[in-house]
C-alpha cells in the first residue's frame, strides 16, 4: 500500500501516535462515495430532463409540481458539491486521520462544509416532498379524501422540517458552523448539541416524512374497488416510493453508528451516499407517473384494468337509477377512484397514466334507438376501412341492458 504524502508528513512531524500505522491511516472509501454520489445525480438528472420534456413539450403543462421538483434539483446538484468536498477533505476516513493528520483548520473547513450541506440536503427533502403533495394534490384535486389528506400533510411536512434546519442552525451557543471534536482547541468555547443527538432527531423525522408521503398514494389504492391484481399493477409506480422509506431507514442505522461508534467517521462517506440517495430516489418516485407520455409503451399494462373499473362505474350508475338508497357519496367514491386511475385530468392533463379508451352510451329516453346513433357515429368518425378490429362496450341505463360490439372492417358482430 502507498502511503500518502499527507501521512508521511505528519509521522515526520510526530504528530502520529506509534500505536497508529500508517496502512491503517491511509485506508480509504473516498473514490467509490464519490463515484456512487456522481452516479446518482446523474441518473436523477436525466430521469428529470425527461419529465420536463414530458411536461413542457408533449402535456404542455408546467405544474407546482414541477417547479418544486427543479428547485430541489438545484439544490440536489449543490448538495452533491458539497458531499464530494467534504468527502475529499477527508470527512469519511478514520478518526485518527482526522485527529492526527488533518490541520486545524482543515478540521474547521470540514465542519463548515458539512454543516451547509446538510442545510441544503433538508431544504431538498423538504421541496421535493412538497413537490409530491403539489402532485397528489393534481392527481385529484376534487376527491375529499385526498384534499383532506394533504391539507392535514402539508402543515406536518412543516412542522418537521422547521425543527430539523433549527437544530442544524442553533446546535451550538453561540451559533457557528463548526461542530467541535472534544480534542479540538478553538479560540471561542463554544457549548453544543452532540453531533448524533442532533442527526439522529432529524433522520427520525426525516423518516417519517417519507413515511407520511407515500401512504397517501398506498392508502387510496387500497380503497380502489379492483382486483389485487389490478391494485398490484398500480402499485408498481409507486415501487421507487418503498426504497426511499429502505433508505432513510438506513441513514438512521448509519446516523447511530457515526454517534456511538469508537471510529464513527468512517461512517460519514456511506451515510453521504445514503443522503444522496434519498434525495435522488424521492426524486425519481415522484417522477416516475410524468414518464408516461414518453414511455408509455412501458406503462401501458398498468393501464389494462380501466375497461373492468369503467363497467363497474356504469352498473353502480344503473343501481342508482334504479334504488333510492344509495346516496351521492357513492357515486363520489367512485369518480374519485376513476381519477385516481387517471392520475390526473385536471386541466386537460390527459397524458399521465391515461386508461384504455372505452365508449358508453347513455340513453335515458330513446331506448335502444340511442345505442344505434352511438354506433353509427363511431363508424362514420373512425370509417369502415379502418385497420383492426374496434370493441366497443355499450350500456342502455335506461333498459339495463349492456351489449359488447366487435367490428371488423366491412363486418359487425354483436
Amino acid at each position: 500500500m502507498t502511503i500518502p504524502d499527507d501521512i508521511l508528513a505528519a509521522h515526520a512531524a510526530g504528530r502520529i501516535p506509534s500505536n497508529v500505522s500508517l496502512e491503517y491511516l491511509a485506508e480509504t472509501r473516498d473514490h467509490a462515495a464519490i463515484v456512487g454520489i456522481i452516479f446518482m445525480i446523474c441518473f436523477t438528472g436525466l430521469l428529470m430532463i425527461a419529465r420536463l420534456y414530458a411536461r413542457a413539450f408533449i402535456v404542455k403543462k408546467i405544474g407546482l409540481d414541477d417547479m418544486l421538483a427543479i428547485v430541489t434539483l438545484i439544490l440536489y446538484i449543490g448538495f452533491v458539491v458539497l458531499s464530494i468536498v467534504v468527502i475529499k477533505l477527508g470527512s469519511g476516513r478514520h478518526i485518527e486521520y482526522i485527529q492526527y493528520v488533518l490541520s486545524p483548520g482543515a478540521v474547521r473547513e470540514t465542519e463548515v462544509v458539512d454543516f451547509i450541506a446538510h442545510i441544503l440536503y433538508t431544504t431538498a427533502l423538504f421541496l421535493c416532498r412538497l413537490s409530491g403533495l403539489a402532485f397528489y394534490y393534481r392527481l385529484s384535486a376534487r376527491s375529499t379524501k385526498l384534499h383532506l389528506s394533504i391539507i392535514i400533510a402539508a402543515p406536518l411536512l412543516l412542522a418537521a422540517y422547521l425543527p430539523q434546519l433549527f437544530l442544524l442552525i442553533f446546535h451550538c451557543k453561540p451559533v457557528t458552523g463548526l461542530w467541535p471534536y472534544a480534542w479540538q482547541v478553538e479560540p471561542k468555547t463554544y457549548t453544543c448539541l452532540s453531533w448524533g443527538l442532533v442527526y439522529s432527531v432529524n433522520s427520525g423525522l426525516s423518516l417519517a416524512c417519507d413515511v407520511l408521503m407515500f401512504a397517501i398514494p398506498a392508502a387510496l389504492i387500497k380503497g380502489l374497488h379492483v382486483s389485487l391484481q389490478k391494485k398490484i399493477k398500480l402499485s408498481i409506480v409507486m415501487f421507487p416510493g418503498v426504497f426511499v422509506i429502505v433508505i432513510s431507514a438506513v441513514r438512521v442505522w448509519l446516523v447511530a453508528i457515526g454517534q456511538w461508534d469508537s471510529d464513527g467517521s468512517w461512517a460519514y462517506n456511506p451515510m453521504m451516499c445514503v443522503e444522496n440517495a434519498e434525495i435522488a430516489a424521492t426524486l425519481v418516485a415522484l417522477s416516475v407517473p410524468a414518464l408516461k407520455p414518453v414511455f408509455g409503451n412501458l406503462f401501458a399494462h398498468l393501464t389494462e384494468y380501466t375497461s373492468s373499473h369503467t363497467r363497474t362505474r356504469s352498473t353502480k350508475l344503473h343501481s342508482l337509477g334504479h334504488s333510492k338508497t344509495m346516496g351521492s357519496g357513492a357515486v363520489s367514491s367512485n369518480r374519485d377512484s376513476k381519477r385516481l386511475i387517471n392520475w390526473s385530468k385536471i386541466g386537460k392533463d390527459d397524458y399521465e397514466m391515461m386508461p384504455s379508451e372505452v365508449s358508453v352510451s347513455r340513453d335515458i329516453r330513446g331506448g335502444s334507438s340511442g345505442s344505434d346513433r352511438s354506433r353509427k357515429e363511431e363508424k362514420r368518425k373512425h370509417g369502415t376501412t379502418s385497420p383492426g378490429i374496434r370493441v366497443t362496450n355499450e350500456v342502455n341505463i335506461s333498459r339495463g341492458e349492456e351489449r359488447v360490439s366487435v367490428e371488423k372492417p366491412g363486418s359487425r358482430e354483436s
